[in-house]
């Protein structure tokens, strides 16, 4: 079926958030946002992809009867998708476009601060600093990992910083109009299509401002092999963005590939040169050292599992990078004209 979004004043903004088999965050997530969206006369728009859980019913339970909670279906699934189809169908009166995961918790003036920001430093978009929070287990080891620099490499966003304008970010907020004009997101990528966004939008004359004071909240996954897949697609995303637009890697860039190739050759060559083992065993027992140090002085048995997880976001995120630059990169679909959106 299909329904008319809610009118009103000019300058209205949607708040996106994609979402696939997240029935353990979905409800949370959107509580976080549903009362920032009516202090700014904002609508929230969940955009699945197809889940399998219980993710449609809870978003279905917590709209009815309001008008500013939609469902839309997303048939490609991806993420990326999800955000072009909600800028392609929001009616002309939706001037900006916020990005919310499912995966995460908003403070309570997210919105309105990120608003604020656009407005104030006359940028195209806005991107926010993530502090990653794990609530048990596995998890809280991961969320270790991906805080440290030592698991993520020191980019801006995940190390906090002052406010101003950067290169790259976690999405949250964008001009709906600049959004569209190149192109939107370049549905061919699975991960990093934040990133490669965020080189057609520099080029193209666009100003990304990072708002410290918006911070979010960030779960990440809460075993090893899902974390696996995650950080190959990130190194798969992130080499094939350099290859599209012709970008040489960063230092913090390589060291993931170089330890992934120093580690192969050790393995190899210790046939032939039994010392050169030597280079996976120190590695190995410099991050299962680094996590045990980082137990012992929180107390927390569960960090022991920093250096398992520190190995696996390396080594997959290497190894998806490789694979990334054996691809051939694709170009950047285009984002159509506003259709009239259909809601689930």
């Amino acid at each position: 079926m299909s329904a008319a979004l809610p009118g009103g004043r000019p300058d209205r903004a949607a708040i996106i958030v994609p979402a696939l088999n997240e029935e353990r965050y979905i409800a949370d997530c959107l509580l976080s946002l549903l009362e920032q969206a009516r202090a700014v006369q904002a609508i929230v728009v969940v955009v699945d992809g197809g889940s399998s859980d219980g993710t449609v019913e809870i978003v279905r339970r917590l709209a009815a009867g309001r008008d500013d909670l939609l469902l839309l279906d997303n048939p490609r699934r991806l993420q990326s998708a999800a955000v072009n189809l909600a800028a392609r169908q929001l009616p002309t009166e939706i001037s900006v476009l916020i990005r919310a995961d499912a995966h995460a918790l908003y403070p309570p003036d997210f919105v309105a601060t990120c608003l604020r920001a656009l407005r104030e430093n006359d940028a195209t978009s806005v991107v926010v600093p993530m502090r990653t929070t794990g609530v048990g287990g596995m998890q809280r080891a991961i969320a270790a990992v991906q805080n440290s620099r030592l698991g993520n490499g020191g980019s801006a966003h995940r190390v906090g910083g002052r406010s101003g304008f950067v290169e790259h970010g976690h999405h949250a907020v964008f001009d709906r109009a600049f959004f569209l004009s190149i192109g939107g997101y370049n549905e061919s990528f699975s991960h990093n299509e934040d990133a490669e966004l965020d080189v057609r939008a520099l080029r193209a004359g666009g100003r990304i401002w990072m708002c410290r004071e918006a911070a979010i909240t960030y779960f990440p996954r809460s075993r090893l092999w899902p974390l696996a897949r995650q950080y190959f697609r990130h190194g798969r995303g992130r080499a094939r963005t350099l290859r599209l637009h012709h970008i040489a890697p960063r230092p913090r860039q390589l060291a993931a590939p170089v330890i992934l190739l120093l580690c192969l050759a050790g393995v190899l060559l210790s046939a032939i040169w039994p010392w050169a083992a030597a280079l996976p065993l120190w590695y190995s027992l410099v991050c299962t050292g680094w996590g045990l140090a980082a137990a012992v002085r929180a107390r927390d048995g569960w960090l022991l599992g920093m250096g398992p997880a520190v190995i696996t976001v390396h080594l997959a995120w290497a190894l998806g990078f490789f694979r990334g630059v054996a691809e051939v990169p694709h170009q950047a679909v285009e984002v159509g004209d506003p259709e009239p959106v259909a809601v689930l």
